[in-house]
């Protein structure tokens, strides 16, 4: 697993849907996966998901099975 200090370098883009506003996540890719992070608190902490459960995640957001 990447160490938590290695997402600073990454490129960070967030959803269109935010209209630019500083009220979102922004996700990152490298070659192990993707990285998470609150857009209010750049410098805080990142959460790492493998190729394979980003794929849970995202299909669990589009379900609904999230909340």
């Amino acid at each position: 697993m990447p160490e938590a200090n290695e997402h600073q370098e990454l490129t960070w883009r967030t959803s269109s849907f935010s209209g630019g506003a500083e009220n979102c996540v922004e996700v990152a890719r490298d070659g192990s996966g993707w990285w998470l992070r609150d857009s209010k608190d750049r410098t805080g902490p990142a959460h790492h998901f493998s190729h394979a459960r980003w794929k849970d995640f995202l299909l669990g957001v589009k379900s609904g099975a999230l909340g």
